[in-house]
């Protein structure tokens, strides 16, 4: 099995990568480059987490193999090499390239994707100019930061500035910037994903927060609709009024290019009745900004139109599901029933009777133990991320599950709690990762409607989190000899990240003190002071003791018989053109 097991998580993790990818991105129309840099910041990130528990154990291999050493022949233990046994000198290799690979990706390249495939330039050179000049504050900031922490190396002479110091100095920045964001998402998702589990295994509390979504998505969805409407009318006068003989008119037909081709129609139409006095010509900046904006509110009015639809489909599922647990039938019935639910799966394995088992009965009590088990997770990792600096006595529990199973050499054991921990851990804040939204600069739509921008942002956020998450783990089980100060080996990920003690007040105390505000955090979290600060601040959240959130439950709820009635109307219209029978139906249901 040597090298086997590296090989095989190598390749899943790069089709858990791609398969996300496809979920939110649109492999078919993005940019090449935008689905590149994003897919290989997701798999480097996600190749971190699931090798990580293979260094572990091969940690406890070398103190077996070590501990021999030192031991007389009678008394030696035999030191069986573990299933995912990896050949010396093979890992700290792969984590010097993957980490250098994510962190060039996250401070160089994809900020410069992100301007890049956000300009709203028509040629590649444009692109470039507009993203090097957003770009220059933004490396300017990070190297101010670098120069001032080597000055604050250079004070002290007793130090000498080698270049693998300069790169410790570089590593323990981007770490204390990471694990200063970590920590707050982390605080977040702790509390959020059990308790999320929990209430959804009420149908009813689902429902009323479909009915809240819908009343937003409305407004959201008609000011989308609004806007795009506005910029269409901007592109038809630049369209009227840049004619085909002239030098912008080929930046025009781009711009046309990225209309809706209903739009795209109209204009032409309106193009060749048109007989007036010419509008004043554009200039090519303006072109720039008229062409960004169009990519934008395109974008936009396509996320609120799906978003939309699946809201529907939600609340419609939820409806029946609350019918079905109320009737005497023991068989599911969808409303509308949709195209999967006539495929094979549905009518072979989730049959209408299997539905109605695990949505009327199984569902809840599963959601619930669910919430259960993860509840005592988030206990385990709040109480280790406060008590992870206590080496005697060991108080963090994922410190003393690990170090039970290296006493009697438990591979096995040792890799499944470290695999369900830092997973959990990455559960939490990667989930926090893809839920959060600021404004409509940053958004993770699924059903491939992620715009690129956010989609390089998502990337540069996993490839900033990670490093620091997988230290803050091996801190919690103490293998983090900068922070536990064991003299024990070192894991190979922990030994390309230098020796932390070269900044002390990092190592000694924010690395240690900091992570224990995951608990305050965990109390705001409980509470809903996020959600009750951004209510008054009007963005509305979902307060089940809001009377905000009451209105707009209702108005959703008024908005899906709407919607409902619609449905009908189109459903019972389409079978009245092809059956004329269906007229008497068409007369009873209006």
């Amino acid at each position: 099995m040597s090298g086997a097991a590296l090989a095989v998580v190598v390749v899943v993790v790069f089709f858990l990568a791609l398969y996300l990818l496809h979920r939110y991105g649109d492999l078919r129309r993005q940019q090449r480059m935008v689905l590149l840099g994003t897919l290989m910041s997701w798999y480097l990130c996600f190749l971190i987490v699931f090798i990580l528990p293979f260094d572990v154990t091969q940690i406890a291999f070398n103190a077996c193999a070590l501990r021999n050493q030192s031991l007389p022949s009678i008394v030696l233990k035999v030191c069986e090499e573990p299933w995912s046994y990896i050949p010396d000198g093979v890992l700290p290799v792969f984590w010097k390239v993957v980490y250098w690979s994510s962190q060039f990706l996250t401070w160089l390249l994809l900020p410069f994707m992100q301007s890049y495939a956000r300009s709203g330039s028509f040629s590649r050179v444009g692109k470039i100019q507009t993203a090097l000049f957003e770009n220059a504050i933004y490396y300017g900031t990070y190297l101010l930061i670098f120069i001032s922490l080597l000055i604050y190396v250079a004070a002290h002479p007793q130090w000498k500035l080698t270049w693998t110091e300069l790169q410790t100095i570089g590593i323990t920045a981007a770490n204390t910037w990471g694990l200063f964001l970590l920590v707050l998402l982390l605080g977040y998702g702790l509390v959020e994903i059990p308790r999320a589990y929990w209430l959804s295994s009420s149908h009813s509390y689902l429902l009323a927060k479909i009915y809240f979504k819908v009343a937003k998505m409305a407004a959201e969805k008609a000011a989308a609709e609004e806007n795009l409407a506005d910029v269409m009318e901007e592109v038809g006068a630049v369209h009227e009024s840049v004619r085909c003989n002239h030098s912008l008119r080929k930046c025009v037909e781009t711009i046309l290019t990225k209309c809706p081709t209903e739009y795209r129609e109209n204009m032409a139409r309106n193009a060749e009745s048109f007989s007036g006095e010419q509008n004043v010509l554009p200039t090519k900046r303006g072109l720039v900004n008229l062409h960004k904006k169009v990519i934008s509110t395109v974008q936009r009015h396509g996320q609120a139109q799906v978003q939309w639809s699946l809201l529907l489909d939600q609340a419609f599922h939820l409806e029946d599901v609350v019918k079905s647990q109320s009737g005497s039938v023991r068989h599911f019935v969808h409303s509308f029933p949709s195209a999967h639910h006539r495929g094979w799966i549905h009518r072979f394995i989730y049959t209408p009777t299997v539905e109605w088992y695990w949505e009327c009965v199984i569902r809840q009590s599963f959601y619930k133990l669910l919430a259960v088990l993860l509840c005592l997770l988030s206990a385990a990792v709040v109480w280790s991320e406060c008590t992870f600096f206590s080496t005697h006595p060991v108080l963090s529990l994922f410190a003393v599950f690990i170090q039970m199973a290296e006493k009697q050499y438990n591979y096995i054991f040792i890799e499944m709690v470290c695999f369900v921990s830092i997973l959990f851990m990455c559960v939490c804040v990667y989930s926090t990762v893809f839920r959060i939204r600021f404004f409509n600069y940053y958004y993770l739509v699924p059903h491939h409607q992620t715009d690129a921008y956010s989609l390089q942002f998502s990337g540069m956020l996993f490839c900033r989190l990670t490093p620091p998450l997988c230290l803050n783990f091996l801190g919690l089980i103490h293998m983090d000899f900068a922070i536990s100060h064991q003299d024990r080996i070192h894991t190979s990920y922990t030994s390309i990240m230098g020796s932390m003690r070269l900044l002390s007040f990092i190592s000694d105390g924010f690395y240690i003190y900091y992570p224990m505000l995951v608990l305050l955090l965990c109390f705001a979290t409980f509470y809903n002071l996020g959600s009750r600060c951004l209510n008054l601040l009007g963005f509305h959240q979902y307060i089940s003791d809001d009377d905000v959130t009451s209105d707009l439950v209702d108005e959703g709820r008024e908005l899906i018989r709407r919607g409902i009635f619609n449905a009908i109307f189109s459903v019972t219209e389409s079978k009245k053109s092809r059956n004329k029978k269906n007229l008497f139906v068409y007369e009873i249901i209006f």
